[in-house]
Order: structure tokens, then sequence, then C-alpha cells
């Protein structure tokens, strides 16, 4: 449900109306806090360490970098191993404008804001110095999660001692309370009200947001669209823009791990990929996210099924399913399996992801929150033909209602303070690799973005549509 329109004076924040009630009385787990003081030169000094191949200066130069588009990103990621037992972190997906900051417990009992502030300080506002940007004021977007875009919207009035609009923004409104004129956004607070130019807008629309704002704008937008639609909300892009940069990578000793992955699938060809991993695999649609648009595939019901749906889109993606010892994909890699929670009282183990949120600003990349999310089933030894497989795979908290709303199943929140860390099975090695592949994830698709443009900065639709040959996408992508 969305929000009153409204402007946010300065003063405004309250952790309360910010932060899950069980985030406010959490102590962050020492483990975490401890990964968290380190700097960026003990990390990459670490990781080169346990890898020897890695080349230190290469690693330096990427972390220490300021992406052009890509500035605030998250990746989830699942910690796996193969069938010789090594372990290794997997990147599903990676998320342009990602929730987060109201599941992070604070790493200090003074900081209020904690990381709605760190992200805005440290990436938002050095940006508000470019001389290009239009006059205007300060807004906050958004179409759904508004826990965070109020605390976002909250936390930059007090940067900038100036009150900053937020606005709700759906793809189906009747009543649109913002808009683009010749690349400014303009926003009001009330539909009854004058629409007002924006300079800068920090942005949460997340559901297909190419539909309402164009890739590149005058008014700063954090994150662009363009961003989106090279692989932050397109997992088709993001799957190429991978294994381009993975073809970088390797003269450094680096390397973004993901499933193997097979693009640019039409409805009909699924059932091909699917049989040649074995009959079990994951189809995408490759512009969803939130849990939506994601089918696992173990037996020949499930496939069926997904056969048997209506579709927005021409064409998804085909990744081999990361499952139990017993049932997993067959990739041109082998097999992975989830390694899972620490076994509960019961002997269960449960799939589990962490999502890891980090920022970018003129000084390189930073994390910001961790948190993780746990399937609703423990994993089965055994596939049978009744199996609901999503049920033991599934790790996406938000809910879809039949109204439009959204809902999140907190239950399933694994934080990361004293009590849910240790059911996690993590340590510091894992979590230095998981902010690696994270900033390998954004700094790949950055990458992408910058292709999608010319040199004065205009979106290359032809080159867009032969990367992403979809015409329903293609077809939604506003100027």
């Amino acid at each position: 449900m969305s929000l009153p329109h409204q402007v946010v004076p300065p003063g405004s924040f309250e952790p309360d109306r910010h932060f899950y009630p069980r985030v406010l009385n959490a102590q962050l787990h020492p483990l975490v806090h401890d990964f968290l003081a380190l700097d960026n030169a003990r990390i990459i000094n670490r990781y080169c360490h346990l890898r020897p191949g890695v080349s230190q200066a290469a690693l330096s130069a990427l972390v220490s970098a300021s992406p052009r588009h890509f500035r605030w990103g998250g990746a989830d990621l699942f910690v796996t191993t193969t069938d010789s037992g090594v372990r290794q972190v997997v990147v599903i997906e990676t998320n342009s404008c990602p929730s987060g900051q109201k599941s992070m417990p604070s790493r200090d009992d003074l900081e209020d804001q904690a990381g709605y502030r760190r992200l805005l300080e440290r990436a938002f506002v050095p940006s508000l110095k470019r001389r290009t940007l239009p006059a205007g004021g300060l807004a906050v977007i958004y179409d759904k999660n508004p826990m965070e875009t109020t605390g976002y919207a909250a936390a930059l009035a007090d940067l900038t001692d100036e009150p900053v609009f937020l606005v709700p923004w759906h793809h189906d409104a009747p009543t649109p309370m913002a808009r683009f004129v010749d690349g400014v956004l303009q926003v009001r607070p009330t539909p009854d009200a004058p629409f007002e130019p924006v300079r800068a807008a920090f942005r949460y629309v997340t559901q297909r947001p190419w539909t309402r704002i164009p890739p590149l704008t005058r008014t700063m937008i954090f994150n662009p669209v363009v961003v989106d639609l090279a692989g932050g909300r397109n997992k088709m892009l993001a799957a190429k823009a991978y294994d381009i940069y993975n073809a970088q990578l390797n003269a450094v000793g680096l390397r973004i791990r993901a499933p193997e992955t097979i693009w640019d699938v039409s409805h009909d060809e699924v059932p091909l990929w699917v049989r040649r991993m074995g009959g079990i695999a994951v189809v995408k649609n490759p512009y969803s996210n939130a849990g939506q648009g994601v089918w696992t595939i173990t037996t020949p019901r499930e496939l069926e099924a997904f056969m048997d749906l209506e579709h927005r889109y021409g064409r998804f993606i085909v990744q081999a399913l990361i499952g139990n010892s017993g049932w997993s994909s067959l990739g041109r890699d082998g097999r992975l399996y989830h390694i899972g929670t620490v076994p509960d009282r019961k002997g269960r183990i449960y799939c589990a992801d962490l999502r890891f949120m980090i920022g970018a600003g003129p000084d390189g990349f930073f994390p910001l929150a961790l948190y993780a999310r746990r399937a609703r089933e423990p994993l089965a030894e055994r596939i049978t033909p009744e199996t609901d497989s999503w049920a033991m795979l599934g790790t996406n908290l938000s809910v879809k209602n039949d109204d439009g709303g959204w809902e999140t199943e907190t239950t399933r929140l694994r934080l990361m303070d004293n009590r849910d860390f240790n059911r996690l099975g993590l340590g510091v090695d894992d979590l230095i690799e998981c902010y690696i592949q994270t900033i390998l994830s954004i700094t790949a698709i950055d990458q992408m973005a910058q292709n999608l443009l010319t040199q004065k900065q205009r979106f290359r639709r032809r080159m867009f549509r032969s990367l992403n040959p979809d015409d329903a996408l293609v077809d939604e992508i506003c100027e």
C-alpha cells in the first residue's frame, strides 16, 4: 500500500518507522561487525592471500573505482559446494536499487540513520555537485517498500537541510504523480498540486521502471534506468554482461561465478534446454524481480505447469538449478549443491541465500547491508513426482497480493545478529567473497550500461534490440 503523497522536512527520521521491530533490538553479530570494520585494503589483502593467482593491483583498482552509472546495488548469493567438496559463492542475480536497510542491525547504537545515511552521504550527495543538473528540488520516487523509501527521504532531508518530495509512481496509476518534460523529472506532492521540477531523485521504482522513466535523463536519477536495462533488472543482459566481463577478468585471476545460463530462449525451446540440463533447471522471465517470474523445474509436472502459463514477454533464460546433493542440474561445470543452513534440532537443512548490498562513491565501493532469507520447506533428499521444488528453493520474501500490493514474509528473514547469523554457517572469508562477487557483478553491468550509450550519452536502442531481441520489452522502453 502506498503512503500519502508528501513533502518530508528535515528532522523527520524516526527509526521505528524505517526498521523492522526485531532489527531495532538486535545486536550485530561480532563476526559481521568485524568484517564491516575492515577497510578495502585489508579485504583485498586477505582475498589475494587465499587466492595467489589473483592480481592484487587489478583487484585494488577495481574496488577503488567509481562506477559511472551503477552506484547502488545488491547481489543475491548462494554458498554452494561441488561434487568434490569445493566451496564457492555463486551470484544468482544482481539488483539495482535493492532493499535491505530495514533488515540490517546498526553497527553503532548512536547511528540512528545507519545505512540510509551512509549510502546517501557517500554516493548520492556527491553527485549533487554536478554543474549540469537542472534547477529544482530533491525527490524520492518509489513503487513499493514504503518503510525504506520514507527512511531515505527523511535521511536525505537531514543531509541536505531541505525538504524532499516523497512520491509513489506506479505504472498503472490513474493520476500519475510524476512525469518527465524535456528530460527533467517533475513531481507533485498531492494530486491537486502543480508539478515541481526535480534536479535529483533517489529511485526505488523497481517494477518495469523503463515504462515510466527514460534510460537517461537531465534530472540525476540514482540509479539511472539504463542500469536496469543493462542487467540491474534484466537477467538476460546481466548474464551476457557477466560473460563479457569474465573474458576480461581471466587475465587477472578473477571471475564472476554464476550458474550456467542459456539466454534468448523462446517459450517453445524451454523443454529442450531443461532436458539438456538433466530435466532439472530454473526458468526465468528476465525482467521480473521480487521472486516473481521464476520457475524451478524438477519434475515433468512442474515443466508442464510452466508451459501452460501465458507470458507477457517472448524470451526467457534457462539456468542450471542448484539443489541438494541428490538432485541438481548437470551444467558444463558439473553440479552445484546448496550448503544450506546449519541443521536444526530435527536435522532439517534449509536453502538460504544472502543479500549483499553495496554502494559506490568517489572513493570506490563500500558495504552497506546484509541479510539472509530461508526457504519455506527444508531440502529433501530425493525428488518425487509431487515435489513442490519452489517451497524448498524459493527464498524471496516478497509476496504480491491480488490487489497489486506487496507483503513480506518476515518469518523467513535471517538477520546478521547474534541469534540468526550462526545458523547460516558462514565465516569472514565467505563474507569477503560475497563482497568481491557483488562488486564484480555490479561492475560488469555498469560496463554493459556504458556500452548501451553513445558518446553523447544517448541510448542505443538498436544495439539494445540486437543484444536483447524481445520486441515486447523494447516497445515498453519510453523515450
